[in-house]
């Protein structure tokens, strides 16, 4: 055993008493507000990444802290063996934000998908009448909905399955974006089909315009499920509430987590139509901190912001801009810029994502590539257009560097 890291060396304590199941950037940031993080030695950084999105409010949004605090002095878990006064009040509130009919509280969005699969399951067997155990959901290639042992089970991500099989059945996986593989791959024992609207880990894939209006039609015509993955997505991160918004369709199921929390705690759900979610029973599903009372309670701060509109809105305008700027980046050590409002995969061609993150890091902005020659941008929804400037030309210094 290597002796033990001195107290201030904070990533050698990481390196030595964690799996290595990571590769953060060699940054310990110790303290954080709004759009903007310090490190421990006080150096501060732009947030271009969010928590993946769940730091859609930034860091310490004064209206959520102020609502984790208040609950902090009442009651913090009560498990579900027992009512308490704020679940309720969050399962209505984000069921009307939402417009669907019943919320399933949960913790993480991996959770949240789980959760999904499972009511799918049943819904099928129950209400659609499939054989047992018959019930099978397509998915789609390059999809991430999380890490459990069933979720990976059909990710087509070598990195995410090596060496963890035996594998879940139950999952047909067809091309992202290609309806007629889709109708092709239904058959009378299809329970649901589950997409992201835009894949993020993928690269922030946004689908052609009419993809997801031929998903809605096709589940529509073999009575199957539309679930879609607004985890990473939704809550005001594309310029609408939803991403699956743009399309001018709705789903059956919406998985939902990262944001709901507000950068505070994990919360995730599962929103939808009462007559699916509806099939669970007491002792068929749960979670001891699901729906917990300061889950709730930042949970409903997090919908009275979204209420306003005053988010979607910013992602929107905001978003135009970075895509703007962005793209002046073509052809300069960038091939494409995808995205929707403030989020975007920025495809390098000059140097390796690593390395652009790590040189980015050095400039003063906090970034993070994901399979290898993408940059994901994604800065909370309360940047300013100035500071979205500087990343940007954070970036190009890189790429120039590069050159």
């Amino acid at each position: 055993m290597t002796a033990t890291a001195q107290p201030t060396d904070f990533i050698g304590m990481d390196e030595h008493w964690s799996p290595h199941n990571y590769h953060p950037l060699p940054v310990v940031i110790a303290e954080a507000e709004g759009a903007w993080v310090t490190d421990v030695h006080g150096r501060r950084y732009l947030d271009f990444l969010a928590g993946y999105s769940a730091l859609n409010f930034g860091h310490r949004h004064p209206a959520l802290v102020a609502a984790a605090v208040e609950q902090l002095g009442r009651v913090t878990l009560t498990s579900r063996a027992f009512h308490h006064d704020q679940f309720g009040l969050f399962c209505r509130e984000l069921a009307e934000l939402t417009g669907t009919e019943m919320v399933l509280a949960m913790n993480s969005g991996a959770e949240a998908v789980e959760s999904a699969v499972k009511i799918a399951r049943k819904w099928a067997y129950r209400v659609k009448g499939l054989a047992k155990d018959t019930a099978e959901i397509i998915v789609a290639g390059g999809n991430f909905h999380g890490r459990t042992t069933t979720i990976v089970s059909f990710s087509t991500d070598e990195v995410a399955r090596a060496d963890f099989g035996p594998f879940t059945p139950g999952f047909t996986v067809v091309e992202y974006g290609d309806a007629a593989a889709l109708a092709a791959a239904i058959t009378d024992r299809t329970a649901a089909v589950l997409v992201e609207p835009i894949q993020g880990e993928a690269g922030v894939v946004v689908p052609g315009a009419d993809y997801l209006r031929e998903v809605r039609r096709l589940c529509d015509e073999n009575n199957v499920l539309f679930i879609a993955d607004e985890i990473q997505s939704g809550l005001a991160r594309t310029g609408s509430l939803f991403a699956l918004d743009h399309a001018g369709v709705r789903a059956d199921v919406y998985t939902l987590g990262k944001a709901l929390g507000g950068g505070i705690l994990p919360v995730s759900a599962v929103v939808g139509r009462r007559d699916v979610l509806g099939v669970l029973r007491p002792g068929e599903h749960g979670s001891t901190f699901g729906g917990n009372p300061l889950a709730c309670a930042v949970g409903r701060a997090v919908v009275r912001l979204l209420a306003t509109g005053e988010f979607q809105e910013r992602s929107r305008v905001l978003g135009a801009h970075l895509h703007a700027r962005l793209g002046e980046l073509v052809g300069r050590g960038v091939s494409e810029v995808r995205g929707r409002g403030l989020w975007a995969g920025v495809e390098l061609t000059t140097m390796a994502g690593r390395l652009a993150s790590e040189a980015l890091m050095e400039r003063g902005v906090l970034c993070k590539e994901t399979h290898d020659t993408t940059l994901r941008v994604a800065p909370p929804l309360v940047i300013t257009e100035a500071e979205i400037d500087q990343g940007v030309a954070a970036i190009a210094d890189v790429l120039a560097s590069a050159r």
